[in-house]
């Protein structure tokens, strides 16, 4: 009997968490606020990983940590680990940066490429890091760093076409936001698509009914800023001038852009809302947005479910 009720609970609590709820605690399969900061996704068969910063508390603070959990309903995640543990690769000394981690398959390796944000406390070494590794939950082994093209690379973004091309988007201070392609083995960047003269960092790309769709937020730091959307027929341009996604005294709801996730017909904004004094508690906004025919706007946030074999979702208020 006791095993009986304990079965019940476990299902009610699935059913519970089967929905996303932007802005509140995220528990994953252990009842842990999911710790995947400044993240990733990408989609192996029917199953999609999301990496992420680890910040949990009592990490030891001479490493730097990437999480990844594993999901086929984007609801309900369950923790597979972190799957990179790294001690300062280059000699940054103490504060190193290890931030917005992305991972990409390539079909041709067979190998899971990990890029990544590496810099030192001052941000002057500007550089992304590269780990693979041969399964999609680790253990990623560290390769190299390197600035892509030559060019100072800050937050980086990920994207990946419809004809399964790889593109990286990676800021540089000096001259705006890139969006350049991998190289075959995604091993390096191989070509810059475009030069987006524009201060802007945590940059997304989404390819919907042919128009390329690029977000981005202002350089603000920590806090919260109105982010914005441009728009081109192809990823080297022309792009248009950049206009809001929400009302801009929203500041994007608190949060910032990290990824567009794209699920059939509907498009998901993924951010993060900071939280730099408790940044285990940084939260995740998650919502679908309205786009199409050169438009995008990011709605109120709200509680809602997707189907993602359809891509159909709603709202749990309707």
């Amino acid at each position: 009997m006791k095993h009986f009720f304990t079965c019940i609970l476990l299902i009610l609590a699935s059913s519970l968490h089967a929905q996303i709820n932007p802005a509140a605690p995220w528990p994953d399969n252990n009842g842990n606020h999911i710790q995947a900061h400044g993240g990733g996704i990408i989609k192996i068969k029917d199953t999609y990983y999301w990496y992420g910063e680890e910040r949990r508390q009592g990490l030891d603070t001479g490493y730097r940590y990437v999480s990844c959990y594993a999901s086929k309903d984007l609801m309900r995640w369950t923790f597979k680990g972190d799957v990179l543990k790294l001690s300062d690769p280059e000699k940054l000394g103490h504060h190193w940066v290890l931030e917005r981690p992305k991972v990409y398959y390539n079909k041709k390796s067979k190998k899971y490429v990990m890029y990544f944000h590496l810099d030192s406390r001052d941000y002057k070494f500007a550089r992304v890091g590269i780990a693979v590794s041969n399964k999609p939950d680790g253990n990623y082994s560290y390769v190299k760093s390197f600035r892509p093209l030559g060019f100072e690379s800050r937050d980086i973004g990920q994207f990946i076409d419809d004809d399964g091309t790889a593109y990286i988007v990676f800021e540089d201070r000096p001259n705006g936001f890139h969006i350049a392609k991998l190289s075959d083995d995604y091993m390096t960047v191989e070509k810059d698509m475009s030069l987006v003269k524009a201060p802007m960092e945590g940059g997304a790309i989404v390819h919907y009914k042919g128009l390329y769709y690029s977000i981005g937020s202002r350089l603000t730091g920590w806090d919260p800023n109105p982010n914005k959307y441009a728009t081109a027929p192809t990823l080297e341009g022309p792009w248009t001038e950049f206009k809001d996604i929400a009302p801009p005294e929203k500041r994007t709801y608190g949060s910032q852009s990290t990824m567009l996730l794209k699920v059939d017909t509907t498009v998901i904004f993924m951010g993060d809302i900071w939280k730099p004094k408790e940044q285990w508690n940084s939260a995740y906004l998650w919502m679908p947005l309205q786009i199409g025919d050169g438009k995008l706007f990011l709605p109120q946030p709200e509680p809602w479910t997707i189907d993602v074999k359809t891509g159909a979702w709603k709202r749990l208020s309707q």
